[in-house]
């Protein structure tokens, strides 16, 4: 009897051993074969196309074609791109320090970064750049621009500006520095009991900004933190887990990682003894927090450590990891999947339904699995991080959009910057009756016109009705409503004034104090800072939130 179930067991075994072996033999046959009619079929191309081709534009093409089928994170890094991707990692590069755009054709500087060349050397925000190293930037893009901008340090660039408001055209020979953009670009008191952290990104020794920041605002005595991840799109996990790790007992699990090759199986614990783990914290977050971003948030509410506000983050769950390639190319290839320490992913399950900018869409309840929190709280998968407190997205008007996306409040800023030498400091800075009547007159004398979604909207509507017979129905109705829709430019500059007050505050700002002033003069007004704010410094509010079985995460 042993005898035969002992050659049973070997028959199983060559089986299974021949059987995996025919599948992979088969799976590389196959992929020898594709690649063999892929390079048949490139060289015969290149060989009887009508038209010439570029052999990098199509191998480019095919490539990023084939990746984008798997998922938006997977990409290949060409030679000339290695450079932003080094600069995306670690928030370094050698250039002049600031950020270009392309406006009516022309390249412009949309912000000189404090401290750094481009400021040193006088160039401002809205100055025309007209040729860099003796080369017309006329048809170029903005990526090729930049690329001229940087380069060795230490070394000029050779700029020709033209400045708004100036004629005369002038030269200026910016000398190149190593550029490392601070991660945490604010922090401060927001109040006696309140301090405050804006993290920005999770470039390399970003969690040494962030202990620095909150070791030196700790003297002040905060009973409550708000660490500011809105539109921080992430970045190194081990710096998430750093930061996580400054407010929760050494040994507790962060975060975790599983993929198809066991190597990239790996648990992250809080390794090193924490900052504070009694001080309230709440993490603020928006649709444009992701990835390391969201392990914080998800990491901070499945501990129980703090409550998280705003709204749905992003839903990026997943880890890339480089391989080098030949030619001094890069793969960026998806390896493995973040667990947060409820054991839910923050990957949203379903690609088909993105919002238009990409975040967590309609979640079907199909897809959600429910988990618990350290104290056991109730909170589900699907995408993202929930908060706990929910503040609902503000949406720009259309004419708001309409005078951002072309360039109206930019140049109104330029404008107004060039011709007043100084302002208040930001917090004492606001847009005055009189600025926002200039600010009008300018808007009206520049012919600009604009159209809403809901004319549109009515406009198919009434094509619909005259369509089906029921215009006639309701046609004075209709008009009315048309009448009331259509875009009045002097009347809505009337209606809008106080969210086009606030970019115009923040655009102003930016001008003469930069980015840290710009966030400086938005915190009081920040409906999101004070709904955190009101949730955390009450007593029974804040202790609630961690009751167990409170719901966490539904859609």
């Amino acid at each position: 009897m042993k005898r035969r179930l002992l050659i049973g067991i070997t028959i199983v075994a060559v089986v299974g051993i021949s059987f995996f072996s025919f599948t992979r033999d088969q799976k590389n046959f196959e992929i020898a074969k594709n690649l063999d009619i892929y390079h048949t079929l490139f060289r015969e191309l290149n060989m009887f196309y009508v038209d010439d081709v570029n052999p990098n534009d199509l191998v480019k093409t095919s490539i990023d074609k084939m990746l984008e089928s798997l998922d938006p994170y997977t990409n290949y890094i060409s030679e000339d791109q290695i450079e932003d991707f080094r600069f995306m990692t670690t928030g370094e590069y050698a250039g002049i320090g600031a950020l270009i755009s392309k406006q009516n054709d022309k390249i412009i500087i949309a912000e000189p970064y404090e401290g750094f060349p481009a400021q040193k050397f006088g160039l401002k925000a809205g100055d025309i750049l007209l040729e860099v190293e003796g080369k017309n930037t006329s048809e170029m893009s903005t990526e090729d621009v930049s690329s001229l901008l940087k380069g060795p340090a230490n070394k000029p660039v050779s700029i020709k500006v033209q400045r708004p408001g100036q004629k005369k055209t002038f030269t200026v020979d910016v000398v190149r520095e190593k550029i490392s953009i601070n991660a945490v670009p604010y922090y401060g008191m927001i109040d006696q009991s309140t301090a405050y952290i804006r993290l920005s990104n999770f470039t390399a020794n970003c969690s040494a900004d962030v202990q620095k920041a909150f070791l030196e605002l700790k003297e002040n005595n905060p009973d409550g933190l708000i660490l500011d991840l809105r539109g921080n799109p992430g970045g190194l996990l081990m710096e998430a887990v750093k930061i996580v790790n400054f407010f929760v007992p050494q040994g507790e699990e962060i975060v975790s990682t599983k993929g198809k090759v066991k190597q990239w199986d790996k648990v992250y614990k809080a390794n090193a003894a924490p900052m504070d783990t009694t001080i309230k914290i709440a993490v603020l977050v928006n649709s444009g927090s992701a990835s390391a971003s969201e392990i914080v948030a998800g990491a901070i509410q499945d501990l129980d450590r703090g409550i998280v506000v705003g709204t749905r983050t992003f839903g990026k769950g997943l880890v890339q990891t480089t391989r080098d390639l030949s030619y001094n190319t890069k793969l960026k290839v998806t390896t493995a999947k973040y667990y947060i320490p409820s054991g839910r992913c923050i990957q949203a399950l379903d690609y088909s339904h993105r919002n238009d900018d990409g975040s967590v869409g309609h979640i079907p309840d199909s897809l959600i699995t429910e988990f618990t929190t350290k104290k056991g709280r109730k909170v589900y998968d699907g995408g993202g991080v929930v908060p706990d407190v929910k503040i609902e997205g503000e949406q720009l008007s259309t004419l708001a959009i309409e005078l951002v996306t072309r360039f109206m409040i930019f140049d109104f800023a330029t404008r107004y910057s060039n011709e007043n030498e100084s302002i208040p400091e930001p917090e004492a800075f606001s847009i005055t009756d009189d600025i926002y009547k200039q600010f009008a007159t300018f808007v009206q004398q520049s012919e600009f016109k604009y159209e809403s979604a809901s004319q549109d909207d009515l406009e198919a509507l009434l094509k619909t009705a005259k369509r089906e017979k029921y215009y006639g129905l309701a046609e004075a109705e209709f008009e009315a409503l048309k009448a009331k829709l259509e875009p009045d430019l002097e009347k809505d500059l009337g209606v809008f004034r106080e969210e086009l007050s606030e970019l115009l505050e923040s655009e102003i700002v930016s001008r003469y104090y930069y980015q840290k002033g710009s966030i400086r003069a938005s915190i009081n007004d920040d409906k999101g800072i004070k709904k955190t704010i009101e949730a955390m410094h009450s007593e029974t509010a804040y202790a609630g939130y961690f009751q167990p079985g409170l719901v966490v995460g539904m859609n």
